[in-house]
């Protein structure tokens, strides 16, 4: 009966459509999210929580902070999006995953206020699929009496419902351009939705990055008098402020040593990439500021023991070899940015190796500018598209690669694309990368049995 009343709530969300797919009216109007909430007795006011806003690397960052402050001895939730196979991912505490029946019941509860909300013209219309999650995960955190919240911006940041909450932290990490539909045209004007999370006198950790981003932080900081955290002390030497040419520094392990809190600790990150030493800086300044804001039990040593213990999957996923499988690399860069960070970890860890690229993308995303970036790596690409209304037909990637002279083999179905992109690299002794999508990332891990 669980089974089948979780089942009953993931549909139900579900047909609420894709956060996407929605208005920006739908999506974009913390009014609403407040009203729910307060109809909820406010759960997000029962936890302390960090909101980290960035178009790449907040995930990465949430995830290494969080696991920071479970090794530190907090219960800890942690909320992120979107989800690889299945929605309970969004929403964790001690690092396990929301279960069937709390999420259904949990469901049933918020559903019963939305509507009940919406019958009495209190809203407008029903919580969107975002609003919906993140109601779900704050009434889970408070339920569970958790120490702290660690809460990924799902897009933006000043008008998504994560950001209803009174942040003790809010961390910025690497800002470009991404969602351009619903957020601006240029890095500036992207970047005045993600300064949204500053609150006024409080303490902002962020990165010297793009000129455009950092005027806006660092206008937004002054403006709010509000408290800038450099976490620029805990990038290792000749790790670059700008991630996109690392390729232009000397290589660079993920074992090095660093100084926090007066002690050197060893800094063993199982997230590869330059890119990734950024976020493992941002996640340790915003831990090394919960200390002193007297959070207890943070220390050098639980910080360098989170770090260790961080697991985020799909994030340059290096899957071990077994009989019949070729190497696999499983990585979600889905925009430029993050495309120019797989070539860069592509060509550290894979220097000289032939790759076969299975790739799929949403319509929407810079298909183009991702195929030149990425595919001239690649001996061959085989472009498919998985369960998504957004993503784009293999025709269409295709079409927007016209430019790449690799070439491109197109499937339309991800498990035969998948079998095929197998073959291919078992044959010529390649390494497999599946990238462009965190929808294809995740149809692909099911199908290949693979953790999240």
């Amino acid at each position: 009966m669980a089974s089948s009343s979780y089942e009953t709530a993931v549909a139900r969300m579900f047909a609420l459509g894709h956060e996407l797919a929605q208005t920006p009216a739908h999506k974009f109007d913390l009014v609403h999210m407040r009203v729910l909430l307060e109809a909820m007795a406010h759960p997000e006011r029962h936890f302390p929580s960090v909101l980290i806003a960035g178009t790449n690397g907040k995930g990465s960052t949430a995830a290494t902070l969080a696991s920071i402050l479970r090794a530190s001895g907090l219960k800890t939730g942690l909320y992120t999006s979107p989800h690889l196979v299945r929605i309970n991912e969004r929403i964790r505490v001690n690092g396990e995953e929301i279960s069937d029946d709390d999420f259904a019941c949990l469901h049933g509860e918020v559903d019963a206020i939305a509507e009940k909300l919406v019958e009495h013209r209190e809203l407008p219309w029903h919580p969107s699929f975002f609003e919906m999650m993140t109601a779900i995960a704050f009434a889970q955190f408070a339920r569970e009496q958790i120490a702290i919240a660690v809460l990924e911006v799902g897009m933006g940041g000043r008008l998504d419902a994560t950001n209803v909450v009174e942040p003790r932290v809010s961390v910025i990490a690497d800002i470009s351009l991404d969602h351009q539909k619903y957020l601006g045209n240029t890095v500036g004007e992207i970047a005045r939705e993600k300064a949204g999370i500053i609150r006024p006198q409080g303490a902002v950790v962020t990165l010297p990055q793009h000129p455009q981003a950092n005027d806006v932080i660092g206008k937004a900081i002054l403006e709010l008098g509000a408290r800038a955290v450099n976490a620029v002390n805990y990038v290792p030497p000749l790790v670059p402020h700008d991630p996109l040419i690392g390729a232009r520094y000397p290589v660079l392990g993920t074992r090095y040593s660093l100084q926090v809190m007066g002690e050197e600790i060893l800094v063993q990150s199982p997230l590869v990439g330059r890119h990734q030493l950024r976020n493992v800086a941002l996640a340790i300044a915003a831990a090394v500021e919960l200390s002193e804001q007297r959070f207890p039990g943070i220390t050098a040593p639980t910080i360098e023991r989170g770090i260790r213990e961080t697991r985020w999957p799909a994030r340059f996923q290096m899957v071990p070899v077994r009989a019949g499988w070729p190497e696999m690399v499983i990585d979600v860069a889905h925009n430029p940015a993050g495309a120019w960070a797989l070539r860069s970890a592509l060509s550290e860890q894979y220097g000289g190796r032939s790759l076969i690229f299975l790739f799929a993308a949403m319509r929407d995303k810079a298909i183009s500018e991702m195929a030149e970036i990425l595919f001239p790596l690649a001996e061959q690409v085989i472009a498919t598209r998985p369960e998504n209304p957004r993503a784009a037909s293999p025709e269409e990637i295709r079409e927007a690669a016209g430019r790449a002279s690799t070439e491109i083999e197109t499937i339309e179905d991800v498990s035969r694309a998948f079998a095929r992109a197998r073959a291919l690299a078992l044959e010529s002794n390649s390494v497999l990368v599946i990238t462009g999508s965190i929808y294809l990332v995740g149809e692909v891990m099911s199908v290949a049995g693979l953790r999240t």
